[in-house]
């Protein structure tokens, strides 16, 4: 069923079929992550992002925002 769906694919290797994934890593990531973000935020990126600076269990160090304002930046200047 996942093969017919498209989401991986298979080798014979001897007597055993060997699953492999259709897609790339990063093709995939960038379907969940728009999937993620069309069903609970609207197709919005800031509100995902707010979401998460907001949860109670994950604490970000002051160098882990330091790059995420550098990853923002970067992207501003690229027109994203």
């Amino acid at each position: 069923m996942l093969e017919e769906k498209g989401h991986v694919r298979h080798r014979q290797d001897g007597p055993r079929y060997v699953y492999l994934p259709a897609v790339s890593r990063d093709r995939a990531r960038r379907a969940a992550i728009n999937h993620l973000l069309q069903t609970f935020f609207h197709g919005s990126a800031e509100s995902a992002v707010v979401a998460l600076l907001q949860m109670s269990d994950n604490t970000l160090s002051t160098s882990d925002f330091e790059r995420l304002a550098a990853d923002v930046r970067k992207a501003r200047q690229e027109g994203r």
